[in-house]
C-alpha cells in the first residue's frame, strides 16, 4: 500500500467521498468496528450546543461514525507501517505524528500531540491501584493468621458433617 492510497482509495479520492457524505465502509468484513453511538451522541451533542434548534439526523451520525471509523483506520494503518519499516513493534506517538503528515493533515498534529501529553501526565498521577492486602491496614504476618484460623475453622465444620 503506498503512502497515499488506503484500501483500494487514494486519498483525494477518500477526501471527495467524505466531504459528499457517500463514503461507505471500505473494508467489507469489519462491520464489528464502529464507536459507542451515545459518545458520539454527546460530542455532537456538545458540538451543536452553539447553534440552538439545530438537530443532527440520526443517519448523518451513523454516517459520521463510519467517516471516523475509516479515518482512525486509515492513519492507524498508515503509522503502522512506518512502525514496521522502523522494526518496531509498537505504534508510538512519533508514529502517528508522521503518519498524519504523510497523509495530508499536518493540521492536526498539534492537537494530536497535546491530547497525548496530557494522556501521559494522568498517567503519572493516576491513583496506584492497592491490593486487597494494603488496605486492609493488616501485616503479612496478621493475615497469615487470619487465614490459617479461617482454614482451621473450615476444617472443623467439614469434619462435623451436616447439621
Amino acid at each position: 500500500m503506498s503512502d497515499r492510497e488506503f484500501g483500494g482509495i487514494s486519498l483525494a479520492n477518500f477526501s471527495s467521498l467524505y466531504s459528499s457524505n457517500k463514503l461507505m465502509l471500505l473494508h467489507p468484513g469489519t462491520d464489528d468496528l464502529s464507536l459507542p453511538k451515545a459518545t458520539v451522541q454527546k460530542i455532537i451533542v456538545e458540538i451543536l450546543a452553539s447553534s440552538p434548534g439545530t438537530t443532527f439526523a440520526k443517519d448523518a451520525r451513523d454516517l459520521l461514525i463510519d467517516c471516523c471509523v475509516e479515518f482512525i483506520t486509515l492513519i492507524s494503518s498508515e503509522a503502522n507501517e512506518i512502525a514496521e519499516k522502523e522494526a518496531k513493534k509498537t505504534i508510538a506517538t512519533e508514529h502517528v505524528d508522521k503518519a498524519l503528515r504523510e497523509l495530508g493533515f499536518p493540521e492536526y498534529v498539534g492537537e494530536v500531540l497535546a491530547v497525548a501529553g496530557e494522556h501521559k501526565e494522568q498517567l503519572k498521577t493516576r491513583e496506584k491501584r492497592t491490593t486487597h492486602m494494603e488496605r486492609s491496614g493488616l501485616t503479612e504476618q496478621e493475615l497469615l493468621q487470619q487465614q490459617e484460623e479461617l482454614f482451621r475453622s473450615a476444617t472443623e465444620k467439614y469434619n462435623q458433617g451436616p447439621a
